[in-house]
């Protein structure tokens, strides 16, 4: 497994990480024994970045993932996971987020973890469920340092969705070591502008931004919650279709637009639309690893074989470019 320096941090991370979230469902609602398999298998072959979140099933990814690591017997795998603050929460910021750190450490049976998220959307002026720049450098951001100092979290990070300025006024202040950044061939613009009337959120090249402060990158979305299968079907223990992030405003357009890239798989260019998906994701040397969600140990399976085969070569990408043209103009 090719592993990549991440940011400033000093570690070293699995290109391929291990995605416990809800949508692929398998470290939420799978069984035991096939989520130990499946991290058994992805510690075989060197993966060590594991994500997490409080939000994934109440709980239920961070218990599983600590249950599973523990049964293995296992000191080697980095850890990270999420704090999402509750609108009530805003006037107590430090003392939520302590508490959510605490809850989490629980349920994983850790004393620390690697890498601790804001899982929040971050928008100039804050409001709803969206918290402000000012919010997180002046709050989010002491807080997380405290627990730092404490020896509960070794690096800070965020989630970086909310709107496009506000994240790179966060990225650009340098106080993050990690950012989960969107990256997916629907949205391709935290590395490289998009073609005019794009429907897609422009992320304005993020992942140069986090590159320049030393942030470490963390692609997410590389299948866009399932639409870059090509397909509707979705596992029993997948959760229903998520709302887009960063792409359309409903799952159907981005499976519509994403069955529109299946020349790539007609012409030569890869098996299967979500190996084509995982292997454009890896190809930015600014990402230092990539989240790929799963249901069943064989999606992992196949995640790993995607990854295997490296970086899509020039000529893959020039045709990805050309059927993302087609895209322009349409609404979003």
């Amino acid at each position: 497994m090719e592993v990549r320096a991440f940011g400033r941090t000093g570690l070293r991370l699995s290109l391929l990480g291990f995605g416990c979230g809800a949508v692929g469902g398998l470290m939420v609602r799978g069984e035991a024994a096939a989520q130990q398999r499946a991290i058994a298998r992805a510690l075989e072959v060197g993966v060590n970045y594991f994500d997490t979140a409080a939000l994934y099933g109440n709980g239920e990814s961070e218990k599983n993932l600590g249950r599973a690591l523990r049964a293995l017997q296992d000191r080697t795998a980095l850890i990270g996971t999420k704090v999402r603050l509750a609108p009530r929460d805003f006037g107590r910021i430090e003392a939520a987020m302590t508490e959510s750190l605490e809850a989490s450490l629980r349920r994983l049976g850790r004393e620390a973890v690697d890498i601790f998220h804001l899982h929040n959307a971050v928008t100039e002026a804050g409001g709803g469920e969206t918290l402000s720049v000012r919010q997180v450098l002046h709050e989010v951001v002491p807080a997380m340092a405290a627990l730092r100092r404490q020896g509960k979290i070794r690096f800070i990070g965020l989630t970086a969705v909310g709107d496009t300025a506000a994240l790179a006024a966060v990225l650009d202040a340098g106080r993050f070591d990690s950012a989960q950044i969107v990256y997916n061939l629907l949205n391709p613009s935290a590395a490289a502008a998009l073609p005019a009337r794009y429907p897609a959120q422009d992320y304005d090249r993020l992942l140069d931004r986090a590159a320049a402060a030393g942030t470490g990158a963390i692609g997410v979305r590389v299948l866009a919650g399932g639409a870059l299968s090509g397909s509707a079907e979705r596992h029993p223990v997948a959760s229903p279709p998520p709302p887009p992030i960063g792409s359309a405003f409903a799952f159907d357009a981005d499976l519509a637009r994403a069955q529109r890239l299946a020349p790539l798989i007609a012409e030569g260019f890869t098996a299967t639309l979500a190996e084509a998906a995982t292997r454009f994701a890896i190809t930015p040397p600014t990402i230092g690893t990539i989240l790929v969600g799963m249901a069943t140990p064989e999606q992992f399976e196949s995640a790993l074989a995607a990854v295997e085969k490296g970086p899509l070569s020039a000529a893959a990408l020039a045709r990805i470019a050309a059927l993302q043209q087609g895209f322009a103009g349409e609404s979003r």
